[in-house]
């Protein structure tokens, strides 16, 4: 089997690429092949070790969805490609228009409907909870710089300042709100959410939906260090029953079926999970699961092929992922060879 995995950028924001292949590779008996698309020359991931047999770049979602399914059915005939694992928000509405047309020639994937992706987006996540009956932060959606006049009227501050995709940022007045406001908007467009801040500690989940409403596995850890751009650094596995229950909620009222990441924070004063975002896809710190005893995407690629896998029902807690940076040497041959060429084999 010949697995493609997008989001090899392993940089201080980093994709969920090279931690779901490593969790791919390390499955007992695995013998196949791991093709990398990417996005950039210069994504560490064409260039660790043991993660990709061969790397692609492929265009940016802006370029749209039919220029994506050439390229991948372009690379398809050279490197003959069996399931595409794409790891990246932004990314996931194009494969979704072409997994029909991927279908059809044989590439088979495992995502989530366009329904579930609209449900779970930071702009329509506060109706969805409110539904159901979890509880959320309170947020507004700001669609032009006029609305972030408005803020006081709703929260107060501190609030984060959040794109519709990426990056968010914790403002402590109008004035940081709106230079908040304007970096997001250039970069990610609209709407932002200004959504209220919950003081405590963050706790997220890894899980895996079949698409029936049923979870495969979910795996919870509390955040020990987070970046300044709210990403986790450090997290250990946890074993607490009411935070697994809240995301077998959202997966059985979804039906979601892909993996995903539920991001939670526990109120100082309650003791209560509020929910902050549910990200469409398997997160950066994946390989913590397989550690703990879940290799979610490995199940996910035997769910795909219509294997039945029985849900994981536990995990070993107090596995701890650090990160850290690492420079990676290679030569400037490789570097030429995926900068002319698009592509380079054997980029491991």
């Amino acid at each position: 089997m010949n697995i493609a995995i997008t989001g090899l950028n392993a940089t201080d924001n980093p994709g969920p690429g090279v931690p779901l292949i490593r969790s791919l590779r390390e499955f007992p008996g695995f013998e196949g092949k791991i093709t990398g698309l990417i996005y950039d020359t210069l994504e560490p991931g064409i260039y660790m070790d043991d993660i990709a047999d061969n790397c692609y770049l492929i265009p940016y979602p802006s370029a749209g969805h039919q220029v994506l399914a050439e390229r991948i059915l372009s690379i398809h005939e050279k490197n003959h490609i069996d399931f595409i694992i794409p790891t990246l928000d932004s990314e996931l509405f194009g494969f979704i228009k072409i997994q029909d047309r991927l279908a059809s020639a044989g590439i088979t994937t495992f995502l989530p409907t366009q329904e579930q992706l609209n449900i779970r987006s930071k702009d329509n996540l506060f109706a969805f909870s409110v539904k159901h009956e979890i509880k959320v932060p309170k947020n507004i959606l700001l669609t032009s710089a006029q609305d972030v006049y408005t803020i006081p009227s709703h929260m107060k501050y501190p609030l984060a300042i959040k794109g519709i995709f990426y990056d968010a940022y914790i403002v402590h007045n109008f004035e940081e709100a709106m230079a908040a406001f304007h970096k997001i908007s250039s970069k990610w467009g609209f709407p932002i959410i200004a959504q209220e801040c919950v003081k405590g500690d963050e706790y997220n989940v890894v899980a895996l939906g079949d698409g029936l409403g049923g979870t495969v596995g979910a795996v919870a850890m509390r955040k020990l260090y987070i970046t300044d751009k709210g990403k986790g650094w450090a997290g250990i596995t946890i074993h607490d029953e009411p935070l697994i229950e809240l995301a077998h909620k959202v997966i059985q009222k979804t039906k979601w079926r892909s993996g995903m990441e539920l991001e939670f924070i526990k109120s100082a004063d309650t003791g209560e999970y509020y929910l902050l975002e549910i990200n469409p896809r398997f997160p950066a710190w994946t390989y913590l699961a397989p550690v703990a005893g879940q290799n979610l995407p490995w199940a996910m690629v035997q769910i795909a092929q219509g294997k039945k896998i029985l849900p994981f029902t536990s995990y070993e807690t107090g596995k701890i992922f650090v990160r850290c940076s690492w420079d990676l040497i290679t030569d400037i041959k490789k570097f030429e060879q995926i900068t002319v060429n698009g592509e380079i084999a054997n980029g491991k």
